[in-house]
């Protein structure tokens, strides 16, 4: 369980990265983003985007799940948190 910030710090959000996801990040499964306390999805699909690059691609309604739920844009994200960016799927 996430532990929840309960003054105005600095949090450290896990995003967890799949398929095309993972290949933004040179292969890496995973990475940290530090974000401001009761920063939103969108606010981390942002930060994510501002890094340029290959990140600028990042859709920007992409699928993502907190702590292994789906979560829309405006979920709160608190230290701790594992964010898991899930990939379009093709196919039919």
């Amino acid at each position: 369980m996430a532990v929840r910030a309960d003054r105005d710090r600095p949090v450290d959000i896990t995003v967890l990265l799949f398929a095309a996801h993972r290949e933004l990040a040179g292969g890496r499964a995973d990475t940290v983003v530090t974000l401001p306390e009761r920063a939103t999805v969108d606010v981390l699909l942002a930060e994510l985007r501002a890094r340029g690059g290959e990140w600028a691609s990042l859709p920007s309604r992409a699928a993502v799940a907190v702590n292994r739920r789906y979560a829309s844009g405006d979920t709160v994200l608190y230290e701790g948190d594992e964010v898991a960016l899930i990939p379009p799927v093709a196919g039919g």
